[in-house]
């Protein structure tokens, strides 16, 4: 096929795939799977090659994918059922004190938002925001912009989150670095996003606690509840997966080959190892040491899977997707204009994210839609570790701008604050945008130097 139809056919199946998801409301895993069968007939691969390369690339792409993901979601379950998720909360509102408590939640969001969930965290943390906004007669969105920053920014821009690994996985980046980015891209955007945007919006609009809100259930376990973990201990556990993992990173650049240490510390540092270590540890000190009994410990593990499952299966199905445009050669047409082109990378990538994002809501199918349309420009072009990492950044931010009436968190952030849909739009929609536009400034900035 010549460029141009194969540049056709890209805009064919992102426009095949939108119309599944958005207007006839497939479900974005069997929408994903359609496009790439549609995709793959019309871009000329044999029809009975189709079915194995999607039986090959989904087993590919999940035994990486399921494995980081889940035991990440179990570790997630046992610190919000443990109570540890509250204790660095309140210990960082109680260290930066009541002038500095924004800059506190927005900590927190950043820090516990990275093994749970946005819904979750937002759920856990939203009773605190209530009582600071009552104490203080301040307005809701000076406690709870900075705190919805962090927790978007450690949802999109960190891993183990399943967006950035399902995209990282995808395009074959190396975790560490995608981690270190995303905290280097992560922190100003939180800054932006969260504190400076928070400050100035809340003297524009002012919200009350919303009189039908009723405070969610206390979900740590209450027999267990007098022995909460510590901040030392809650912290360290959610550090723990991502220094090992960033030592492993490390020591591939600054150990030579052969060397002993080297690797012992890919081993460990691997996200398989990290995770499962970080897990079982959480298994014994926020479970049985807080007297959860095994059995206790055991439903929880398997209470977390069944959010994920869905989250894994879209990402594998984007991995096909990505796969077949490969296969149709692509990659190599698209590589060809980007030569000619003055687009980065990470330019392209971003934008593409964003797109997806406005047309379809979901922020995780947006980045793996994304990573799936960059895969062929990747494979077929040479470039650094370090580079692949930005790439993968830039998609996280691009699938965090402009959250509309076609987000579901546009809605659970509009029902715990009580704004009406044109406040959500002037509040919500904005801090994403801030908080997406200057992850997406930094990584770009950086790309010139990678």
């Amino acid at each position: 096929m010549s460029t141009g139809a194969l540049v056709g056919l890209v805009v064919f199946g992102i426009a095949l795939l939108l119309v599944l998801v958005v207007v006839t409301r497939l479900h974005a895993f069997i929408a994903l799977l359609v496009t790439s069968l549609v995709v793959a007939v019309l871009g000329g691969i044999p029809l009975a090659e189709i079915a194995g390369l999607i039986q090959q690339e989904m087993g590919g792409t999940l035994g990486y994918i399921a494995v980081v993901i889940g035991v990440g979601a179990m570790f997630g379950e046992m610190l919000q059922q443990s109570g540890g998720a509250r204790s660095i909360a309140h210990t960082l509102l109680r260290v930066f004190g009541d002038r500095f408590s924004p800059w506190a939640l927005g900590l927190a969001g950043l820090i516990v938002a990275v093994p749970v969930f946005f819904d979750v965290a937002l759920i856990l943390f939203i009773p605190l925001v209530y009582s600071l906004a009552r104490r203080s007669g301040r307005s809701l969105l000076y406690y709870a912009i900075p705190l919805l920053a962090g927790i978007a920014v450690a949802h999109s821009f960190i891993p183990p989150t399943p967006g950035p690994v399902a995209v990282a996985g995808l395009r074959g980046a190396d975790l560490g670095w995608v981690i270190s980015l995303g905290v280097i891209a992560g922190i100003p955007a939180t800054i932006v996003g969260g504190i400076w945007f928070g400050r100035r919006v809340c003297s524009r609009i002012h919200l009350e606690v919303p009189d039908f809100m009723h405070l969610p259930p206390e979900t740590t376990n209450l027999r267990a509840a007098a022995r909460v973990p510590g901040f030392a201990l809650a912290a360290g556990l959610i550090a723990l997966p991502l220094v090992l993992i960033l030592l492993g990173t490390v020591s591939s650049v600054a150990l030579p080959d052969g060397h002993r240490m080297r690797g012992f510390l890919a081993f460990v540092g691997h996200p398989f190892t990290a995770l499962i270590t970080a897990t079982l540890l959480s298994f014994y000190l926020l479970g049985t040491r807080l007297g959860f009994s095994r059995d206790e410990v055991r439903r929880m593990a398997t209470k977390s899977l069944e959010p994920v499952c869905i989250i894994i299966l879209v990402t594998g199905a984007g991995g096909v997707f990505g796969k077949v445009l490969l296969a149709t050669g692509v990659g190599t047409a698209v590589a060809d204009w980007m030569a000619t082109s003055r687009l980065p990378l990470v330019a392209l990538a971003f934008l593409i994210a964003a797109v997806v994002r406005v047309a379809q809501g979901s922020a995780t199918v947006s980045m793996v839609t994304a990573a799936g349309l960059m895969a062929p420009i990747i494979e077929a072009t040479t470039e650094s570790e370090l580079l692949v990492a930005a790439i993968v950044i830039a998609i996280a931010s691009g699938a965090t701008v402009l959250s509309h009436v076609n987000d579901s968190g546009f809605w659970l952030v509009s029902r715990y604050l009580g704004m009406s849909e044109k406040q959500t739009l002037r509040v919500w929609t904005v801090m994403e945008t801030l908080v997406g536009l200057t992850g997406f400034g930094v990584v770009l900035l950086l790309s010139f130097f990678l």
